[in-house]
């Protein structure tokens, strides 16, 4: 597991999420540390580095 930080597209705060490198590709929500809105992660991992990374807002 490593920290990353980035940017959630409902408050502009910079935030930190807890990534892990063991699942290549994955999808998972999680709520803002800051708004406490929904985030949709999706990042992209090969050979244990990040490759890939977008944080969106979840459509209500």
């Amino acid at each position: 597991m490593f920290e990353h930080f980035f940017q959630c597209p409902y408050c502009w705060e910079e935030v930190s999420m807890l990534l892990d490198p063991s699942i290549s590709r994955q999808t998972y929500v999680e709520d803002c540390e800051v708004c406490c809105n929904p985030i949709e992660l999706t990042p992209h991992f090969e050979e244990s580095e990040l490759v890939s990374f977008n944080a969106q807002s979840i459509e209500q």
